[in-house]
């Protein structure tokens, strides 16, 4: 579970470096300060999958029977608001922060069929750190609403979350963890 820690908090110091220490960031430069982040990322996720396959399952809860449906929808949901940002719809003229609440949920949903330490640990810290992220924006940032786009790009968004959808769900199946049979741990 260390190696998953270390990945946890990697991508935490690396996506919070520019909230909590804008100075430094800054003189790293925009585009080499982004390399930066991306590297570090690419390591953490890297870690935090090693290290979460490596973990030992640790029981602390057991989910509620049947659960894996209502991770299967938030799921979807949670897909379709990390692509948000990204869209021109009205979706992303009414939420500030679609990518991060995309993450809390996705964290949530996780948390309701992983009763284990690893998972508790792994899912939610990142769902703390999107929490604290979007703190940190709300108060050094202030927001000016987007004007809303059409309905056509949310729809194209929803196509594009489902096939992504099918796909992550896919290597869950091929990693053992069919996220249609209800409940999992």
């Amino acid at each position: 579970m260390q190696v998953m820690v270390l990945g946890l908090v990697l991508w935490i110091v690396s996506h919070l470096f520019k909230r909590v220490l804008p100075g430094p960031r800054a003189k790293l430069g925009e585009l080499p300060g982004k390399m930066v982040v991306t590297v570090l990322s690419l390591a953490a996720v890297v870690l935090m999958v090693i290290g979460y396959r490596r973990a030992e399952i640790e029981p602390v809860y057991t989910p509620l029977p049947g659960m894996g449906h209502l991770t299967d929808l938030l799921m979807l949901i949670a897909v379709f608001l990390l692509g948000v940002p990204h869209t021109k719809g009205l979706v992303k003229a009414r939420l500030r922060h679609p990518m991060l609440l995309g993450v809390i949920l996705w964290a949530f949903a996780h948390l309701l069929v992983n009763g284990d330490l690893a998972s508790i640990v792994l899912f939610g810290g990142l769902g703390v750190w999107a929490v604290v992220s979007i703190l940190l924006i709300n108060a050094q940032e202030r927001w000016e609403r987007p004007a809303p786009g059409g309905l056509r790009s949310d729809a194209i968004g929803v196509v594009i979350a489902l096939v992504l959808y099918g796909l992550i769900a896919g290597v869950h199946i091929w990693l053992g963890h069919n996220p249609f049979l209800g409940t999992y741990g």
